[in-house]
């Protein structure tokens, strides 16, 4: 409670006598307005009430009687002053039950309310935690019907691919051998047509000739024979020169780029020779002279064999134990084994080495034995030439002065179509060719019955394919014990390639185009898997090779027949590799 009304002067002596200001106290609704929220304000409040009190009851007394002893006031004055000061004392003194349970509730309801707030608040979160549970519960089973249904689709499109794409398979396949049939087809009836209009044109030109003698004889006129025979003589003349003329210009614009691209070649190699060297890699004159070195070793030492009876016998001894174990070979691994360690048996008996001259010799045999085989059969059935080459990479695996006779033998037998390398106009130790025949034995041509004394185009490249498939399937097989020799490695595909392409006069010959076809046919879609966007690219200038042409009106190939119908064969295999198994 508050009371307003001044007090009257106290006749206790204690109040007569303490005379305290309350001037700057705070008043007790301020105190309960500004801490009723707070447990700890009633004891704050009564230690600094106290605390005040003492201050204002010691400092302002002081000062109170210095004032009233200074000024002149009367009795009455001092009296009401100091009613004033006891009623303010006991106004700040007073204390009002009602106030503290009105504060005290207010409090409890406060408490009461914030308990409340939070529960509902919680109740809330539970509330919408457990609303949340249910709808991902609800999207977690939707999502997984989805999920299968999903995936019976994806099966049954699956299975609806597959058989697509078997059926494709099998129209592939079908529509390849139909293919091939046409082509063959089409082929001989490209030879019959060419063959029957060269007759026709050679009859043709039979019956022109023997109309214009018969014109000829009917005029009896000298005068006029004279004059026809002037006019032809100048007419074939003109003509003639202007051949002449036609032909000089294209021998003079071939010699032209076959010098600019020796010069391009010469410049490349000579900046590419410390890189090569560094790494190891022989350029194609290299090996071409390396082998024609071993060839000649090899035939000296030959030579020396056969000139020692004793040796030669012991030679002929196991040279004929060679050739029929090469003959009784068949496409069965159990056999290709079999044959292989006969072969390793004899190379290398059990007893004890050979005479180092009879080792040479024996692996000179092999070698031609091989060689020969592989022109008998791989040139009638290309398939034959899987285990022959089988046989030959398990000898060149284990036996390792194999592969440099090997390899001399197969330059001796086609030339230098290995490497490849036009042979050139001297030997590999700087010797002139004696004559024209030396240097074609040197290009891989055998000796025949015909006029002139070596066999034809036709069969060196039919026998030159035959012995280069087996070249190119060893290529293809993966060594298991180490690594081969250079020759014999299968980076040396890309390199057969690489060089090919860069000789403009191998690449007019008709036996490029049959044995670029017989390498493709061997591993060409093995080289893509292997070389994947490179060899793509070196498929492209094979392409253009056989269908725009490299230059100056020029195929792969060459414009002979067999030449078309190797470049057929190359574009149709190229087709073939670049559209998958």
């Amino acid at each position: 409670m508050r009371f307003g009304a001044p007090r009257s002067s106290s006749p206790s002596p204690v109040r007569g006598q303490i005379r305290r200001s309350t001037y700057g106290l705070r008043s007790r609704y301020e105190d309960t307005d500004s801490d009723a929220f707070d447990d700890s304000d009633t004891s704050e409040d009564s230690v600094s009430s106290s605390s005040s009190e003492d201050d204002y009851t010691s400092e302002p007394e002081h000062g109170l009687k210095k004032s009233l002893s200074k000024s002149q006031r009367s009795p009455e004055e001092m009296r009401q002053l100091e009613e004033t000061i006891a009623s303010i004392r006991l106004r700040t003194r007073h204390h009002d039950p009602y106030e503290e349970w009105e504060k005290q509730t207010r409090k409890e309801a406060f408490m009461t309310a914030r308990k409340e707030q939070s529960m509902d608040i919680s109740g809330f979160h539970e509330l919408q935690e457990r609303q949340r549970m249910e709808e991902a519960k609800k999207l977690a089973v939707q999502h997984e019907r989805e999920m299968a249904a999903v995936q019976v689709k994806l099966n049954h499109l699956r299975l609806q691919q597959q058989e697509e794409e078997r059926k494709l398979r099998d129209d592939w396949d079908l529509r390849q051998k139909r293919l091939w049939a046409r082509i063959e087809m089409v082929i001989r009836q490209e030879e019959d047509k060419l063959a029957k209009r060269l007759a026709d044109e050679q009859k043709k030109r039979e019956e022109e000739e023997r109309k214009r003698q018969e014109e000829e004889l009917k005029r009896r006129l000298v005068e006029e024979k004279r004059r026809q025979e002037e006019e032809r003589r100048r007419t074939e003349e003109e003509e003639k020169k202007r051949a002449e003329e036609e032909k000089k210009k294209k021998e003079e614009e071939e010699e032209r780029l076959r010098e600019e691209e020796e010069r391009q070649k010469r410049e490349r190699l000579e900046a590419e020779k410390q890189q090569r060297e560094h790494v190891g890699l022989s350029t194609a004159e290299d090996d071409w002279k390396a082998a024609r070195r071993n060839i000649k070793n090899l035939k000296s030492e030959m030579a020396s064999v056969k000139a020692n009876k004793q040796l030669k016998v012991e030679w002929g001894k196991w040279r004929r134990q060679i050739k029929p174990k090469i003959g009784q070979l068949t496409n069965d691994a159990a056999a290709i084994d079999r044959i292989s360690q006969e072969l390793l048996g004899i190379i290398q008996p059990p007893t004890g080495p050979h005479h180092p001259q009879i080792y040479l010799a024996i692996l000179c045999s092999l070698a031609k034995d091989i060689l020969l085989q592989a022109e008998i059969e791989t040139t009638a059935e290309k398939h034959s030439a899987g285990p022959l080459a089988q046989v030959t990479f398990n000898i060149l695996s284990t036996v390792s002065d194999f592969a440099e006779v090997f390899f001399a033998k197969l330059v001796q037998r086609v030339g230098g179509w290995p490497i490849p390398q036009i042979p050139p106009n001297k030997d590999f130790d700087g010797r002139e060719w004696t004559d024209r025949e030396e240097r074609i034995k040197v290009m891989g041509f055998r000796k025949s019955g015909d006029r002139d004394g070596f066999e034809s185009e036709a069969d060196f490249t039919s026998r030159a394919a035959g012995i280069m498939r087996i070249y190119f399937s060893i290529l293809k097989i993966v060594p298991m014990r180490g690594p081969l020799r250079p020759m014999f490695q299968l980076p040396r595909y890309w390199t057969w390639f690489a060089r090919l392409l860069g000789e403009r006069a191998l690449l007019e010959t008709v036996i490029a185009a049959q044995v670029m076809y017989t390498a493709l046919d061997v591993m060409g879609h093995d080289a893509l898997q292997i070389w994947g966007a490179q060899w793509v690219k070196m498929l492209a200038l094979m392409y253009e090779g056989v269908t725009v042409g490299i230059g100056a009106d020029k195929f792969i190939g060459g414009t002979s027949p067999e030449g078309k119908a190797a470049r057929v064969r190359v574009q149709l295999e190229i087709e073939r590799i670049m559209s998958g198994p």
